[in-house]
């Protein structure tokens, strides 16, 4: 009996320390970028994760300037389908949470702010560069995202008049600014001070047991990673960059194929780009006319007019191409700067003499010979003679016979055999 009670103690002791480790565990991710395709895709991977590993809580560290509106839908709806208590934490000061970020961390189970950090400025971003427009689709546009907010803000319990705020003005709060109007549930100073914190409350009819919970992170896939650091408008553009020399730099030398296949590539990757990331078409307009404009100063003797016009519509057309009101996704002015510059330099000084290049009268060859004065080697008449030219032996005929040593000019090429005629004076 003895021997018995110990193996059901022993057994018991073994159940109870599983259950107390699987409750133990909380999965963590950070988000501090963008939302972008990209991002949806890692939380929405992190909660199936979170969720296999039976953990008491998902927290996701929050650091976003904004991102994309349909990403940010989804990332809802994936908190909202999640069997795991989802945690959304703004940190470290200064930390921000605003457009996209304002949605995902109202949608959280628990919202959580540290100390020092904002959210909100949610108001909608125009794809064409504009904050506001009178126009009926933007009307359309600013409704439904002021509803957008509305409804998390209802769904979770939280301040519906202020979320509806931050959708249509930009309003935005500091966590105690947000603790007091019901936007988070608290505020935390560090990771340990949250865990405290979430210990206790009433989740998903669960209550979490945190306190001395272990983090474990669930970082980005190699796949996910290099994505992140792809979709950016430094990269397209620099690849768009790519796709001009490419394609220039094998017009001008026709037969070099390397050029001509890296711009391919770079234009497929471009499009791929162009399909997710915000693109003014008026900027890709502005920076193909200066391509034009660079091309014609080439061939037109313009005293560099149209380089000038290209240079200045280079620049407008790269600082048009992203949405600048957007922070989440604009392109730095170190870059349109550096990349007006080089482009100038290239058209300039590669292109513009490669192309004069192909315009001067020929150099070299068998042309080159004619006119020349050299000494006939031998006796040269109708039946044949000898000259040495351009470091070679050919073969001289001439109508007048010419004795060995006097100048003759040459006058024509047929086939091998130069056509001279006596130098006279």
């Amino acid at each position: 009996m003895k021997v018995l009670a110990s193996v059901i103690f022993a057994v018991g002791i073994t159940f109870a320390a599983m259950a107390e480790s699987s409750a133990a565990n909380v999965g963590m991710i950070e988000v501090r970028s963008s939302i972008t395709p990209v991002v949806e895709a890692y939380i929405s991977r992190a909660i199936s994760v979170a969720e296999r590993q039976n953990d008491a809580c998902l927290i996701i560290q929050l650091d976003t300037p904004g991102g994309l509106m349909d990403s940010t839908s989804k990332i809802v709806q994936s908190i909202y389908e999640s069997q795991v208590p989802i945690v959304v934490y703004v940190s470290p000061a200064p930390a921000r949470a605003a457009i996209a970020g304002t949605y995902i961390t109202m949608a959280a189970d628990v919202a959580v702010m540290a100390p020092y950090t904002r959210i909100g400025a949610a108001h909608p971003v125009g794809m064409n560069g504009e904050g506001e427009t009178n126009s009926i689709e933007w009307t359309k546009v600013e409704n439904d995202t002021a509803s957008f907010a509305r409804s998390i803000a209802d769904k979770r319990g939280r301040n519906a008049v202020w979320a509806e705020a931050a959708a249509r003005q930009s309003v935005s709060l500091t966590a105690e600014e947000a603790l007091s109007s019901n936007v988070v549930d608290f505020i935390a100073k560090d990771v340990p001070d949250l865990l405290r914190q979430l210990d206790g409350r009433e989740v998903h009819d669960q209550t979490l047991k945190t306190a001395d919970a272990k983090v474990v992170a669930i970082p980005m896939t190699m796949r996910e990673t290099f994505l992140q650091l792809f979709l950016r408008p430094e990269v397209m553009f620099v690849l768009m960059l790519v796709v001009i020399y490419g394609i220039i730099g094998e017009l001008t030398s026709p037969g070099a194929i390397l050029p001509g296949v890296v711009g391919a590539i770079a234009i497929i990757l471009v499009l791929c780009l162009s399909a997710v990331l915000p693109i003014n078409v008026a900027g890709l307009a502005l920076i193909a006319l200066s391509v034009v404009l660079f091309i014609i100063d080439v061939y037109t003797p313009t005293h560099g007019v149209l380089t000038g016009g290209g240079i200045v519509a280079f620049f407008l057309g790269a600082l048009m191409l992203f949405n600048r009101a957007n922070p989440a996704f604009h392109l730095p002015l170190s870059y349109v700067i550096g990349g007006t510059a080089v482009t100038a330099c290239f058209f300039l000084f590669v292109v513009g003499a490669g192309l004069r290049a192909q315009r001067l009268p020929v150099q070299t060859g068998r042309e080159m010979m004619l006119g020349q004065i050299t000494p006939a080697a031998g006796r040269i008449d109708s039946s044949g003679g000898k000259v040495f030219v351009e470091g070679e032996w050919w073969n001289a005929v001439s109508e007048t016979p010419v004795e060995n040593g006097e100048s003759v000019e040459i006058i024509g090429i047929d086939g091998l055999t130069l056509k001279v005629k006596r130098k006279q004076g």
